[in-house]
């Protein structure tokens, strides 16, 4: 019965006196906006026990998941097709908390976000100092220290209303000093002199760079079967000279500090034996 006096009512062919009467019986002439009155007042008792709209998704007041209507209203069309309609909703969200919809506009801002500015709003009129909210403190499980550490870092990434807002609180932009370039420091030398500079040992290097370089072109081109490895040729080099008593070849291989007496090398057949009964 109450569908057709729906039917009648949305016609236009039920009169005042008739229309009044099933009022005060408590019948809603249209079920969309009975919903919406139910979740309107589930989103009130919200906003009464946290200070403003901007509930997480998994938010729920009597009863109701009030956080996933909020979202689901703050989309494009979430308020109805009809633009009457959808404008006497938002009205009535606004009336609530004018900030419920808080990416609405040209430069808005995420939920998350207006849900910690709410929360830094309301420490502050508890009387909360400003320098006494660092990271760790929280409220509604939400850490609003840490929020505000992170907005003072990136303070040119936020938008001039939402400087204007925290401004407004007496946050301000963290501008620290600027660290000094590391220097990589060198442990004292023993005779206390300095060590050498960078410049200062690049002719060396380079002049090292360069005997290696040769070293190594000279084992790799040899035709002899018995060719080694780079180390070992320029040590070899240096060691036959010295067992042989001929002078140390001018090859790079062979640099000017390497001893060439015969305490560097002793041949196999000149090492002293063992004479001892257990010598073979």
């Amino acid at each position: 019965m109450a569908l057709d006096q729906r039917r009648t009512f949305r016609a236009g062919a039920m009169n005042g006196e008739h229309t009044a009467e099933l009022e005060e019986l408590g019948i809603v002439w249209d079920t969309a906006d009975a919903v919406f009155a139910e979740n309107l007042a589930a989103a009130r008792a919200y906003y009464e026990l946290h200070g403003t709209l901007a509930a997480p998704r998994h938010a729920s007041a009597l009863d109701r998941a009030v956080g996933q209507w909020l979202t689901n209203v703050r989309r494009p069309g979430g308020l109805g097709k009809d633009p009457v309609r959808a404008r006497r909703r938002a009205e009535a969200l606004a009336a609530i908390d004018e900030d419920w919809n808080p990416a609405e506009g040209e430069h808005g801002w995420t939920v998350d976000w207006q849900r910690h500015y709410a929360y830094l709003a309301q420490l502050l009129a508890e009387g909360a100092r400003l320098t006494a909210i660092i990271p760790g403190v929280t409220r509604h499980g939400k850490d609003v220290g840490r929020w505000l550490a992170t907005q003072r870092r990136d303070w040119n990434r936020l938008g001039n209303e939402q400087r204007e807002r925290l401004g407004a609180l007496g946050v301000k932009a963290a501008y620290g000093p600027a660290r000094p370039p590391r220097r990589r420091l060198r442990p004292p030398r023993p005779d206390g002199a300095q060590w050498p500079s960078r410049q200062a040992l690049k002719p060396l290097r380079s002049t090292w760079s360069g005997r290696v370089a040769a070293c190594r072109g000279a084992v790799t081109s040899s035709s002899s079967p018995t060719a080694v490895s780079t180390g070992r040729g320029c040590g070899s080099s240096t060691r036959s000279s010295a067992a042989t008593g001929s002078p140390p070849s001018s090859s790079p291989c062979s640099p000017s500090w390497a001893s060439t007496g015969p305490d560097r090398d002793v041949r196999r057949d000149q090492a002293p034996r063992d004479t001892g009964p257990w010598a073979r």
